[in-house]
């Protein structure tokens, strides 16, 4: 019987990856912050960038906002629907084109972000129909999923899926969820965000989203004495 085809999944990171709402959060952040008299610098987008809601939180406490918890999860999930509210959110270039080439293919997809699981549903629906299965978001974490950097994140979507970690490959932006995915044993292709940061083992950068192809990602397969990357492994041991 032949192996099954690789990738068996894609599971995507959201804000940076399929669209670019990081500039919408951060301006939510600053309004959320000077509604308190205080400044959300571009410092602090940096110190928070692909981490979880409590590390925005956290943060809002540390620069003075003096909001509890729940109170300032409810005012950052409050700020950032004002801001996206009337916002048409469009996939960035080259995305849309590998979402149609993953769905004519029949291989299923998933969104795991450590944002809003709303939101991040919201974008999948404007996916071909079908083709993202599952989110993976804050309404997950809340339950007890770890988010990235931790691997659990993209190991419960692939088991969710149904399919083996080591068959998926993962599409992010971040060093957090770059690590999340390296972790979970998922080859990843690191797209270009808000922070550059060094190439390392399983991972494999890209200078353009629309590089990101159908036939990228099936290079990939660890099986294939030409992935890409095998070669830098094998060039930098």
């Amino acid at each position: 019987m032949s192996p099954p085809a690789f990738p068996a999944a894609v599971l995507f990171d959201h804000d940076g990856t399929l669209v670019d709402t990081e500039p919408l959060w951060e301006e939510a952040k600053e309004n959320l912050a000077a509604e308190h008299g205080r400044l959300w610098t571009p410092e602090d987008t940096r110190a928070t960038l692909g981490r979880p809601v409590a590390a925005t939180i956290a943060r809002m406490q540390q620069i003075g906002v003096r909001l509890g918890d729940d109170e300032l999860f409810r005012a950052v999930f409050e700020h950032s629907v004002r801001v996206l509210e009337g916002t048409r959110l469009t996939f960035i270039d080259g995305i849309g084109e590998l979402l149609e080439e993953l769905s004519a293919a029949g291989i299923p997809a998933a969104v795991v972000t450590n944002a809003s699981s709303a939101m991040a549903r919201h974008t999948a629906s404007a996916a071909p129909a079908g083709l993202f299965r599952m989110v993976i978001g804050t309404e997950e974490y809340a339950q007890g999923v770890r988010p990235k950097p931790d691997p659990d994140a993209y190991l419960t979507a692939a088991r969710r899926l149904g399919v083996d970690p080591a068959r998926c490959v993962v599409v992010e932006d971040s060093p957090p969820g770059t690590a999340a995915g390296v972790a979970a044993g998922m080859p990843v292709v690191v797209v270009p965000g808000q922070e550059r940061f060094e190439q390392g083992p399983g991972t494999l950068h890209v200078d353009s989203h629309r590089r990101v192809t159908l036939e990228l990602l099936r290079s990939l397969d660890p099986r294939s004495p030409s992935s890409p990357l095998r070669r830098a492994e094998e060039a930098h041991p």
